[in-house]
């Protein structure tokens, strides 16, 4: 299968392969959106068939529910799980810090959510994920939809004070019409292009009305696992140096 793989899909799925090697049978884990996450499923997907691992999981979004569900993993809610021992997910960018950029599969809230009622937080992503310092990739900001326009000015209002470098703001669409979340909500991606303090940005948006949730994910995630093309991985944890890298052998040979 790997040898059919994009150079990006292969570091996906290498580092989806290593994350779904720290889930153990009996946890409650929480599966992540996107294209990264997606692999994660099919994998857990395959050791529950294979291993016989009892897991249970719960997933952050209604197209993970039903790739879950169709791959034959057992899933419920967050509010029958109640608390997690694991959440597996992507991240659109994250930093030194491990501080992410996410929502750009347009479900941050439940990502958020699901994240933060976790023991730990993994994220997997390929390399060009990893940034010096967040913003390139637009921030995803959700909203109520009643007054979203008056929403929107008062985010960019906010923006012209804080340490960013751009302040423009777009309505996330589908076609011709506005994107809806699983919530039932809108999404504005800010373009900030530099975001000099992701903690202050974060709970300035967030006291704004209207505003129901922002994609900085800031000292939730615990652990980076990025893949790499060649097959390799890299792990950083939060709190540890950055260099030396911890990499590992090439992930396309079979597992011991």
């Amino acid at each position: 299968m790997t040898s059919d793989l994009s150079p990006v899909d292969r570091a996906k799925f290498v580092a989806a392969r290593r994350a779904v090697r720290l889930v153990e049978t009996g946890m409650r884990v929480g599966l992540g959106t996107g294209s990264t996450a997606a692999w994660m499923v099919r994998l857990l997907a395959e050791r529950v068939r294979d291993e016989g691992l009892d897991i249970v999981g719960v997933p952050t979004s209604t197209r993970t529910a039903d790739l879950a569900r169709d791959l034959g993993l057992r899933v419920v809610s967050l509010d029958e799980a109640q608390w997690l021992d694991l959440t597996i997910d992507g991240a659109d960018e994250f930093d030194g810090r491990l501080d992410l950029i996410k929502g750009g599969g347009g479900a941050l809230l439940q990502e958020k959510i699901v994240a933060c009622a976790s023991d730990e937080m993994v994220v997997i992503a390929d390399a060009a994920k990893e940034v010096e310092t967040l913003g390139a990739f637009p921030l995803p900001v959700e909203t109520v939809p009643f007054g979203w326009r008056t929403t929107q000015a008062l985010v960019e209002e906010a923006l012209v004070s804080l340490d960013v470098a751009g302040g423009d703001t777009t309505m996330r669409m589908n076609g011709e019409v506005p994107y809806i979340t699983d919530e039932g909500n809108y999404i504005l991606d800010l373009h900030c292009k530099r975001i000099g303090n992701a903690r202050q940005l974060a709970m300035v948006l967030n006291q704004i009305p209207g505003v129901v949730e922002n994609g900085l994910f800031v000292d939730i995630c615990d652990l980076v696992i990025v893949g790499h093309e060649d097959g390799s991985v890299t792990e950083r944890r939060a709190g540890e140096p950055r260099e030396p890298d911890m990499l590992e052998g090439n992930l396309f040979a079979d597992p011991d």
